[in-house]
């Protein structure tokens, strides 16, 4: 299998830090820039990386509209362009919501000197706000907390994003064939360019394979699962989808501060998947390691068993400890394993977590008065009741006891109306 060569992968890594040193250094006359499908951006700064990937924030001449633009490198055999744009894929599908990101633009380009490596680029929407983890950074460094009202109204629109996707009716709603049609052009699109990149790699490494008498096995492609899962199924058939990491980071707020969007489908998988065989376990198994985050990851996708079904309730867990980390500042794993020394995949797997304020017999039974004792010096530290009732009923281990995406949704819509009205005032991220 090609692997990139190391001159190739210095010289991204070279480009990347000059676009970064650009921005603290008066020796650049300009910014650098890049055309994506004809149209010039301008790279302002980076925005944030990870792995093979890079956001940058971009501008296009002319246009005073801010964008975020990712950059993913698709080196073959380490990350392949169908896996790079299932973002797009589900983008598409699910567009418009408006809870859900929706890709502006995309492409796909070869590698210069790069034996049938590919770049993925997608044009998304630039919010200036950040993300939920950068509120609950924000909170953390000014001492401060979110509104509970506030944060609820939030919670909501996620509720209603995965609602989309949970219970999602193939070419059910208006404009739903152009989605599905978007949908299926990136996913055809993607599986060309992987085409291209095994052909190119197959080319380059056939004396080396010869040398190895063949023994070197590749791995299948990725298949666009995304709308591969539809196959077969008929207008209005639901057809449910898990997001599988949902976190703060994942999680935009618009720029008036008041509607949440989710982001980053790079782990979206069809729901429910039966677990059929010992080799399909450890494959979700896998997967669930290396695109979900683990402080928010649910237990069943720790030790996947066999004869199990792993379906949407994954993201109601993750839900319950994104709420949480909004209101104590980390997940509650995260906070139980630094407070007992212990390991954080057995807390989740023991579904080992309290509030601040709880004891550990009121954290058991998740009902019982906070003692005098026992209660923060700060009133406004104090979590309400009926938020941590939602807490609590998304975190229980067993995923049949925890409520699906409409039952979550009416518990929050009450919450909501029993909390006092804050005013309008948006949530501050600056």
């Amino acid at each position: 299998m090609s692997q990139p060569s190391l001159v190739t992968q210095l010289s991204h890594y070279i480009l990347d830090t000059l676009w970064q040193l650009s921005q603290c250094c008066n020796c650049f006359p300009a910014n650098p820039s890049l055309r994506l499908n004809g149209r010039s951006f301008k790279i302002l700064r980076l925005l944030g990386e990870g792995g093979f990937s890079y956001v940058y924030l971009v501008q296009s001449p002319g246009d005073p509209t801010l964008y975020a633009l990712k950059k993913i490198r698709c080196p073959f055999g380490q990350e392949s362009v169908s896996q790079a744009l299932k973002e797009v894929e589900a983008y598409s599908l699910f567009s418009p919501h408006p809870n859900i990101i929706h890709a502006v633009d995309h492409c796909v380009e070869d590698d210069k000197g790069g034996e049938g490596n590919k770049t993925v680029y997608i044009l998304l929407p630039y919010y200036r706000r950040g993300n939920l983890q950068d509120a609950i950074n924000a909170n953390l460094v000014n001492h401060a907390r979110f509104p509970e009202r506030r944060l609820m109204v939030l919670f909501l629109g996620v509720c209603r994003a995965l609602k989309a996707m949970h219970q999602y009716r193939v070419k059910g709603a208006p404009g739903g064939e152009t989605s599905r049609k978007k949908a299926k052009k990136v996913r055809v699109q993607a599986a060309e360019a992987d085409r291209e990149a095994e052909a190119a790699a197959v080319q380059a490494n056939t004396s080396r394979r010869r040398r190895d008498n063949g023994d070197t096995e590749q791995e299948p492609l990725m298949e666009g699962e995304v709308m591969a899962a539809q196959e077969g199924m008929e207008e209005g058939q639901m057809r449910s989808y898990a997001h599988r990491d949902i976190k703060p980071g994942n999680i935009m707020i618009s720029d008036n501060g008041t509607q949440p969007v989710l982001m980053d489908f790079g782990s979206l998988a069809p729901s429910p998947t039966p677990v059929t065989s010992r080799a399909l376990a450890l494959q979700i198994q896998d997967q669930a390691a290396e695109h979900s985050t683990m402080p928010y990851r649910a237990p069943e996708l720790f030790d996947v068993k066999t004869g199990t079904v792993i379906d949407t309730k994954v993201d109601i867990w993750s839900l319950g400890c994104t709420l949480y980390a909004c209101l104590v500042g980390k997940s509650p794993f995260e906070a139980r394993s630094e407070e007992t020394g212990g390991s954080l995949s057995l807390c989740v797997l023991g579904g080992d977590w309290r509030f601040p304020d709880e004891g550990p017999a009121e954290a058991k039974r998740g009902k019982q008065r906070v003692t005098d004792a026992e209660a923060p010096k700060k009133k406004e530290d104090v979590v309400s009741e009926p938020v941590k009732e939602v807490v609590r009923a998304c975190l229980r281990v067993e995923p049949a006891e925890r409520p699906d995406i409409d039952q979550l949704t009416a518990m929050v819509e009450e919450v909501v109306a029993s909390l006092p009205d804050e005013g309008d005032v948006a949530v501050e991220m600056e």
